[in-house]
């Protein structure tokens, strides 16, 4: 390298640091969890080139604190360059193979110009990543071949036979081949595929709303993810406008709310890339003028909602054995081309773009409805919000304004919304839970409860018949009865 190659600003891949210590390994680490880099010692943050002093053994015994201190050992390449008198040392690595590298027990990844330490979690994912698995390709450790359904196997068998897949396998043999069975034990994605009973693991809280707090009508979902796909279909097409055109053809023509390839492709992408080592649920909120799908699990550190936005991201399933065998079963066609179709389908439907977004732990698309039925959505709610008033007198232009609106309106109730849900699902469950029993399912104060409590008793959803420890509750607002 020539001090014309030299980098002006810290990167992806470039680190300035003034003198070595652990920081420059920590960089050198990050570089290895991620896609390689180079860390410049004798220049400051502002790349001024300060320069280091170094001695006939100075950079051995560097590279014997690296070794000493890494696992698996890194030994970067070395190079020193004289800029003005001024002596710069150039650690450089590379991506390495079988991640992740650590310092002292510690595991950092590179993101932009910052070295991020990564979580328990995330340095399962990372391993998991290099060595092209996933958590759903282990055998899982709570469930065996009884709780799987053979039946259902067999059925995943017909169903693929009729995508032209030459299957001559029995059930059993089937799993084997196809890496669902290790170690005697059904792995984790066969478990999701095949379960023979409904387990929490896989909980999925559906509901429409009239407003921000009253149900309209609710479900849960707990079975099998192949399931799955279809129950959250039907919910959504049940909660959605259908519109008849006349056209004076022979057959008329349906349009509905939104699109439902949109719809299906969604679903698809939440079953297939949620975080089921997660305790928290999928929800999907059907409101008037919008759909909330929330999932567990973030975006990897390196894909931005940007990335996703102008499809410049490398698909990386969360669960590739779910994902292959949805592949293998014709329920999707190629990685990575889900969010594109997703934004494709409203376009040609007239319907604003959805909104994409991490939001506690996990990742949301938003979908909206026509701009009529956003704004009078919008007007009916912002009475009850705080410093959002007059809002007509505000949108000049309903496109770029309405979403704006309708942000700050998410980011007031979301959390009282996720509550209620939950809340009438433990009284499904059990007529008799107190409130206090329902705060501490929650981990939320008793006060809280109540103050949701009265909101759901004044939209006339519930009632409470008898005292505290002795009495019931009533739904009184469920599939559109009073």
């Amino acid at each position: 390298m020539n001090i014309k190659e030299l980098p002006e600003t810290e990167s992806q891949t470039v680190e300035f640091k003034t003198s070595f210590s652990d920081e420059v390994i920590i960089s050198l680490v990050a570089f290895s969890n991620a896609t390689g880099g180079s860390v410049f010692v004798g220049i400051a943050d502002n790349g001024d080139v300060n320069g280091v002093s170094i001695g006939k053994e100075t950079i051995a015994n560097w590279i014997t604190d690296i070794r000493n201190k890494t696992a698996p050992i890194i030994i970067p390449h070395i190079e020193t360059l004289e800029i003005n008198d001024k002596t710069v040392v150039i650690f450089k690595v590379f991506e390495y193979p079988i991640k992740p590298v650590s310092i002292k027990g510690r595991y950092y990844k590179r993101t932009k110009n910052t070295n991020q330490l990564l979580t328990t979690t995330e340095v399962v994912n990372l391993h998991l990543q290099s060595i092209n698995s996933s958590w759903d390709a282990y055998p899982d450790p709570l469930h065996t071949l009884e709780d799987i359904s053979l039946e259902k196997v067999q059925a995943a068998i017909e169903r693929m036979r009729e995508n032209d897949l030459t299957i001559t396998e029995s059930p059993l043999s089937f799993l084997l081949k196809f890496n669902l069975l290790r170690d005697d034990r059904p792995t984790n994605a066969a478990y999701l595929l095949f379960k023979n009973n409904h387990s929490f693991l896989t909980t999925i809280e559906l509901g429409r709303f009239q407003d921000n707090i009253s149900i309209k009508d609710s479900a849960r979902t707990q079975s099998d993810i192949i399931m799955q796909v279809n129950e959250v279909i039907e919910f959504v097409k049940k909660h959605i406008n259908l519109e008849i055109i006349i056209s004076g053809k022979a057959q008329n023509t349906q349009k509905w709310q939104y699109p439902l390839e949109a719809i299906r492709e969604i679903v698809l992408n939440m079953i297939i890339h949620r975080d089921y080592r997660s305790s928290a649920d999928s929800i999907v909120k059907i409101f008037n003028n919008k759909i909330e799908f929330f999932n567990p699990g973030n975006l990897p550190q390196d894909i931005t909602v940007e990335d996703l936005l102008s499809n410049n991201y490398k698909s990386n399933p969360r669960n590739k054995s779910v994902a292959d065998f949805f592949k293998n079963l014709g329920l999707i066609e190629k990685y990575g081309s889900g969010i594109v179709r997703i934004i494709s389908y409203l376009k040609e439907a007239n319907l604003p773009e959805p909104k994409f977004s991490n939001i506690s732990g996990g990742f949301q698309v938003t979908l909206f409805s026509s701009e009529n039925l956003l704004i009078e959505e919008t007007d009916n709610v912002t009475d009850r919000i705080d410093n959002v008033t007059d809002v007509t007198d505000r949108i000049d232009n309903v496109t770029d304004n309405v979403t704006d609106v309708t942000d700050r309106i998410d980011n007031v109730t979301d959390n009282v919304t996720d509550r209620i849900i939950k809340i009438l699902s433990l009284i499904r469950d059990n007529k008799q839970i107190t409130v206090s029993e329902i705060a501490r399912r929650l981990e939320v104060t008793k006060r809280t409860i109540l103050r949701d409590i009265e909101k759901m008793k004044n939209s006339n959803s519930i009632e409470r018949v008898g005292s505290e420890k002795g009495g019931y509750w009533i739904i009184k607002k469920l599939n559109g009865r009073g």
